[in-house]
């Protein structure tokens, strides 16, 4: 991919400014940089003495525990239908 075909995105998550660089479009860069900075939010008001790495980490097992989740119920989803299909 070129460099051309690539968008940068400034967003805000928890505070800090960040430049997103890639070839989704801004408004889903947003809409990602959004989920993230509310679900940091979420954790650090439940955990307020966490420190913004460790907040970081819990958010990104978070976040991959969500995305197991989902992929393990699409896979059970798209088992099912092959086998109403045979």
């Amino acid at each position: 991919m070129s460099e051309a075909q690539k968008s940068r995105t400034t967003v805000d998550i928890f505070g800090q400014t960040y430049v997103i660089i890639g070839s989704e479009s801004s408004s889903h860069v947003r809409l990602v940089a959004s989920m993230v900075d509310q679900k940091m939010r979420e954790i650090s008001s439940k955990n307020p003495s966490l420190d913004t790495s460790k907040l970081a980490v819990l958010t990104a097992v978070n976040a991959v525990n969500d995305y197991i989740k989902m992929k393990d119920e699409l896979e059970r989803l798209e088992s099912e239908l092959k086998r109403v299909k045979d």
